[in-house]
């Protein structure tokens, strides 16, 4: 797996998961500390790239937008399932049944104070990193919940089980925004760290775009990087050298 290049292609699209990835991992959601000189050097390279550059997450919108707000980037949330698209305009997947997830979850949280259960419009998630001893009662009692239930997944990320529809994934959410203005005819390059941004890693290569995965682990990814800290000094040096 080789690192990034020092330029992005010409006529590039960049996309780029949150937690991370662009953020370092907190032991809960609402604790990522967001680097103050992230900002600027986005918005540096959305004006680069003609505003192709969007974010791809796990995260709700509310839960996400306030980590970088004033900037409204084109936005994949909850793995694609809602998406802000360049003109600010929402477009959102059918609502999965959830209702057994949920119920399964709250149990859980009842029981065991050190699980975190997060509810999205279209998903369920149970971060269970405060607790790591936990983690295969979450991936088994989540799986039981929703075994009859062909239209969900269980997506299993770092310290978080979640609960979400089997037609929403990160690859889908890029090729949407790749069919759009400002994206459509660029190169895709996509940076994420977990398994659930292997299928956006899928999607782009196929596409002849780049896949980045941040961190350890396997990856069908052709490039990595070590950490968020590199992959943020990567688009730092990217916002002052590239152009559009």
């Amino acid at each position: 797996m080789r690192s990034p290049p020092d330029r992005l292609p010409d006529a590039a699209a960049l996309f780029l998961d949150f937690d991370g990835t662009l953020a370092d991992l907190a032991p809960r959601p609402d604790a990522v500390k967001v680097d103050p000189g992230l900002r600027p050097a986005l918005e540096r390279l959305q004006a680069m790239l003609g505003g192709a550059l969007a974010l791809v997450s796990g995260r709700a919108q509310d839960d996400l937008d306030p980590y970088l707000a004033p900037l409204r980037l084109p936005t994949a949330f909850e793995h694609g399932a809602v998406r802000r698209c360049a003109d600010q305009t929402l477009s959102e997947a059918p609502q999965p049944p959830l209702e057994s997830a949920l119920l399964a979850a709250r149990a859980l949280v009842s029981l065991h104070p050190g699980l975190i259960m997060e509810q999205k419009s279209h998903s369920v998630a149970l971060h269970y990193r405060l607790a790591p001893s936990l983690e295969s009662l979450c991936r088994d009692h989540m799986g039981r919940a929703i075994a009859n239930e062909d239209s969900l997944q269980l997506l299993l990320g770092k310290a978080v089980v979640e609960v979400k529809s089997v037609a929403v994934n990160k690859g889908e959410a890029i090729a949407a925004f790749l069919q759009e203005a400002p994206f459509q005819g660029r190169v895709p390059v996509f940076a994420g760290d977990d398994v659930t941004d292997e299928a956006g890693f899928r999607r782009v290569q196929q596409l002849g775009g780049i896949g980045i995965k941040v961190g350890d682990g396997p990856s069908c990814a052709t490039h990595r990087m070590a950490d968020p800290h590199a992959l943020r000094q990567w688009l730092h040096k990217l916002s002052r050298d590239c152009h559009p």
